[in-house]
């Protein structure tokens, strides 16, 4: 924010990094799910392992959890006036 950003800026900027995370980490737990998904199944009661639904109701709640991580600390980031952080470096 101290060289021109703005607060919109530095909220997209942090929270397109946390999600990038979260995306990545939800695509190689589903990758490694269904590689794993037959020796899941005799885990599971009355779900099938390859359901399609649960998967992407699971996917869905982590991002949404994620988005929300990194919501809170973006909106923290975006409100730090600039001067402050300068003078405490």
């Amino acid at each position: 924010m101290a060289l021109g950003a703005t607060k919109l800026d530095v909220l997209a900027l942090v929270v397109q990094q946390g999600m990038l995370l979260a995306v990545v980490g939800v695509t190689i737990g589903l990758v490694a799910a269904s590689w794993l998904s037959r020796f899941l199944a005799s885990l599971l009661f009355g779900v099938e392992a390859s359901d399609p639904i649960t998967w992407c109701a699971v996917s869905l709640v982590l991002l949404a959890a994620a988005f929300l991580a990194t919501y809170a600390p973006a909106t923290r980031a975006a409100s730090v006036d600039p001067m402050v952080a300068l003078r405490s470096e």
